[in-house]
């Protein structure tokens, strides 16, 4: 094999290597889900393994462009994820910035306000968190925790909700008005599969760390949340912001359809890219390379 084949080839390793995370992610899906009765009717239920990375893998791609077209165009993007808990929001996001730059394209996942947050205007600490010019943010839950987690668990008064409710569409008009492109997503699962969900981690040592008390407690109030989330969607769809509903029970086909109808949102083209041309390297006949001492290293366990 010549020096330039030898290349070629270990580049489509490492390329390989670098897709080995997703597939990762899915077989530990599969492992979690197999630990289930009903597995084979749920995997018969579920996309193709082979269409659903075919297809993944486009839509980053295409992802990669719109990243481009956002940093080129100095456009700031805000979308919204909000669902249940255990909804697939988390999932989605990740398949999302998966292949992007963290500098361009990130995620804000508050955690419960603090005493001096809480004196503050609501919406205060969610603005820190907006894009300045050529970035693309991502809540993992947002302000709409004050009509749903905030409401259903009493962490707020029925005055501050209906503040709230008073106060979001002028809020989100405004970030519109200012050029902040705004997407809303709520990700619906079923009664059924979220119990499912729940008993996933349950089961899983390296996943129950997910399984809050919070959560737990959230099982005892489906409908309570239920109607939270409709008074919240009648309340807050609003033309300048709209929600979008995923529905989300089958999680691969909710991640495709998520990130597709995300991408159709903002209209973007192909930023030219000049072509990279690696310099040779300077080499100096007084360099020296010295060695490294040997209890330095992390030691070769593997």
């Amino acid at each position: 094999m010549t020096d330039n084949a030898a290349t070629i080839e270990a580049i489509r390793r490492e390329l390989a290597d670098s897709y080995d995370e997703e597939f990762e992610l899915e077989l530990e899906d599969d492992r979690l889900e197999s630990l289930e009765e009903g597995a084979a009717e749920r995997k018969a239920r579920g996309l193709d393994r082979k269409v659903y990375f075919r297809e993944l893998l486009r839509l980053q791609h295409e992802l990669v462009r719109l990243q481009d077209w956002v940093k080129s165009q100095n456009l700031r993007v805000v979308v919204l994820f909000e669902g249940r808990d255990s909804a697939g929001k988390g999932g989605a996001i990740k398949r999302i910035t998966q292949r992007l730059n963290p500098r361009i394209c990130r995620v804000a996942a508050l955690p419960a306000p603090s005493e001096r947050e809480r004196t503050q205007w609501y919406f205060q600490r969610y603005v820190a968190h907006l894009p300045a010019a050529g970035e693309i943010v991502l809540f993992d839950r947002s302000w709409y925790n004050r009509s749903g987690v905030e409401r259903v668990m009493g962490f707020c008064t029925e005055n501050d909700v209906e503040e709230f409710f008073r106060s979001v569409p002028e809020f989100e008009r405004m970030l519109v008005r200012s050029g902040i492109i705004l997407v809303k997503y709520w990700f619906s699962i079923t009664d059924e599969e979220q119990e499912f969900r729940f008993q996933m981690r349950i089961h899983d040592p390296l996943k129950q760390w997910k399984l809050s008390p919070m959560d737990v407690e959230s099982r005892s109030r489906w409908e309570d949340y239920t109607r939270a989330k409709e008074e919240m969607l009648a309340r807050t769809h609003i033309p300048e912001a709209p929600w979008w509903v995923v529905e989300a029970v089958d999680k691969k086909r909710a991640r495709l359809n998520c990130i597709s109808h995300l991408l159709e949102q903002i209209p973007y083209g192909e930023v030219p890219h000049p072509p990279v041309n690696l310099p040779d390297r300077v080499r100096h006949d007084d360099y020296i390379r010295h060695p490294v001492a040997p209890e330095l290293y992390v030691p070769a366990k593997f």
